[in-house]
Formats: structure tokens, C-alpha cells, sequence
């Protein structure tokens, strides 16, 4: 176990350096002089060149990027050209809510396209098994921010059943900050009502954004449970007089979990693409929402911090589910 990790973290040091270069200079070849949109509209060329020199941004690209990777060695992110913070402060400040945002939309995807799947093959050949499938395929291929403006539409602006925006309701103290996640944080200090309010908040972004979740998860673990359900050993737990609940649970679904798993450990990184749309139109005060200005405003060392952190976490990901690969099934062996 120790081995594999080891591998798994030289292997993703090479996989973030990778993503520093390529990110690095796509960023910087796109169109847009920062040094004027931060110096302002009518500044005199003096006042450009001073900012322009102030940012090193009149240095060759190579060394430009040999300065961010020496920077970078030591835990400088940069200063953002938007926030004029260090981006690491600014990263530190925003991550928990996407971190809190990303986790229930997996939850609720993942769990939902459990039960799904489950229901599905329980009930072959009938209604329910064609209605599973014909909503996996219609969320999976539902854009996340249309599905964010048709939820903003319907169930906030037209029924007025949940907030519009924001983490908050206006008037409602955010919790004492002990994880950053406003739910668990109003849980752990006991504030039932904040805790229900920040729960609010969360359905609609989150919904949008477990939409595709759901749908591949759900084809996926439909095919899987198909597949292990004609095993050997399943046949022979029925056999011995095992309910179908029992079997389907205790015997088919960890086994059928497999690629399951890996599909969770894609989607972790998909939903970064998604979740940058969904916190800008939900005013969620995340990374993504944090990634849109800075790609605007060409904030290079904004967006290289967010890229930078998406990535390692994308790789960490892959590592968990390698982890929880030889958890589910002991017989697997990494060489």
C-alpha cells in the first residue's frame, strides 16, 4: 500500500507540472493586456509600463514562467491582479465553498443513481427499468448551467420554494468558522436555523450540478449490476433461499461498485468544469466564481492558483479511487 502510493505521488508530481506548463502559457498567449485592465482605462502609458514592470510582465514568457515555478517552490501562488491578495489567501478563502457545493451535488448524484440502478434491475422488463433509463440518458446530457437557469426560473423566481442566490439569506450570520462548510460548521455549533438556511442554499446549485452525476452513474452501475448479477456466487445465494433485497445488496452491489467508483473519481474533476458556470449564476462565492473574474480580467496568477489546485485535487482523487479499489475487491494487485 505504501508502495502504491508513493508511485501514484511521483507520478502526479510530473501530472501538475504538466498542467502548470500547458496552463501557464495558454493563459498567457490569450488576447488582453492585464497591465492596462489594472492600471484603468485612462492611465498614461507611464503608468502601464509601471505596473507592467511591477508584475514582471515585461519579462520573455520562459522566464516569466521560471519565476512562477521558483515561486511556486516556495508557496508563493502570486499576487491576484484582481483582489491584489496573495491568490493563495484568496484560494484558502473561497475553496470551502466549492468544496462543500461539489460534495453534496456527488452525494446526491451518486446515491440517487444508486437506488436508481437498484430499482432498475430489480424491476426488469418492466416501466420503471425504461423510465430509469430514459432519465439517465436525458440528465446526462442536460448542460449544467441550463439546468441552472431553468431551476432559477421555475422553483425560485416562479414558486419562490428556494433562495435564489447567494450561501446566506440576507440578515443570516454566517457560522463560527471551524471547516469553512457552513453546514457541518452550524452543526457542530448547534445553530439549527442557520444550518437549515445554508441547506436551502445548497439544493438548487447543487441539483444543477448532480444532474450529470446521475446520469452516467446510473447507466454505469445499471450495466455493473447487470452483469454481476449473472455471477456464479449469485446464483448460489439465491439458491441457499436469500431474499432478492439481500442478494442485490449484500452480494451484487459491492462487487458491482467497481466501476462505479471510477465513475465518481471523473466526475470529481468534470463537475470543475461545470461548477465554474454554476457558482457565477448562482452567486456562490466559490473558486468557480473566483476563476470566471480572473479569466475576465486576465488575471494569469488567479487563474494558474485555481488551475494549479483543481489539478492536484483531480489527482488525489484518482488516488482515492485506486484506494478504494483494492478496499471493494482484495484480489486486485497493483504491479
Amino acid at each position: 500500500m505504501g508502495g502504491l502510493i508513493l508511485r501514484r505521488l511521483v507520478l502526479a508530481a510530473f501530472v501538475v507540472w504538466g498542467v502548470t506548463l500547458i496552463t501557464f502559457f495558454l493563459s498567457h498567449v490569450v488576447p488582453g493586456d492585464p497591465a492596462r485592465l489594472i492600471a484603468g482605462p485612462r492611465a498614461s502609458p507611464a503608468a502601464i509600463a509601471n505596473v507592467r514592470a511591477e508584475f514582471g510582465l515585461q519579462k520573455p514568457l520562459p522566464q516569466q514562467y521560471l519565476t512562477y515555478m521558483s515561486d511556486l517552490g516556495h508557496g508563493n501562488l502570486g499576487i491576484s491582479f484582481v483582489s491584489h491578495r496573495a491568490v493563495s489567501q484568496d484560494l484558502v478563502s473561497d475553496f470551502p465553498a466549492t468544496l462543500e457545493l461539489t460534495l453534496y451535488a456527488l452525494v446526491f448524484g451518486s446515491l440517487l443513481a444508486v437506488l436508481a440502478a437498484l430499482l432498475s434491475v430489480r424491476r426488469r422488463g418492466s416501466a420503471t427499468e425504461t423510465g430509469v433509463q430514459l432519465l439517465s440518458v436525458t440528465t446526462l446530457s442536460v448542460p449544467a448551467f441550463w439546468a441552472a437557469l431553468i431551476l432559477q426560473l421555475i422553483v425560485a423566481v416562479n414558486l419562490g420554494w428556494l433562495p435564489l442566490t447567494g450561501r446566506l439569506s440576507t440578515g443570516v450570520a454566517a457560522p463560527p468558522h471551524l471547516t469553512g462548510l457552513y453546514t457541518v460548521d452550524a452543526l457542530l455549533t448547534g445553530q439549527l436555523g442557520t444550518f437549515a438556511d445554508a441547506l436551502q442554499h445548497l439544493v438548487l446549485p447543487a441539483f444543477a450540478l448532480g444532474l450529470a452525476v446521475f446520469g452516467l452513474m446510473a447507466r454505469i452501475m445499471r450495466a455493473s449490476l447487470l452483469e454481476v448479477i449473472g455471477e456464479d456466487y449469485v446464483r448460489t445465494a439465491e439458491a441457499k433461499g436469500l431474499s432478492e433485497t439481500r442478494v442485490l445488496l449484500r452480494h451484487v452491489l459491492r462487487n458491482a461498485m467497481l466501476p462505479g467508483v471510477t465513475v465518481l473519481g471523473l466526475q470529481f474533476g468534470l463537475l470543475a468544469g461545470g461548477i465554474f458556470v454554476v457558482e457565477y449564476i448562482f452567486a456562490w462565492p466559490g473558486i468557480g466564481a473566483y476563476a470566471f473574474n480572473a479569466f475576465q480580467a486576465s488575471d494569469y496568477n488567479g487563474v494558474m492558483g485555481v488551475t494549479l489546485l483543481v489539478g492536484v485535487l483531480y489527482v488525489l482523487a484518482n488516488l482515492a479511487v485506486d484506494l478504494t479499489y483494492l478496499y471493494l475487491d482484495p484480489r486486485i494487485r497493483y504491479t
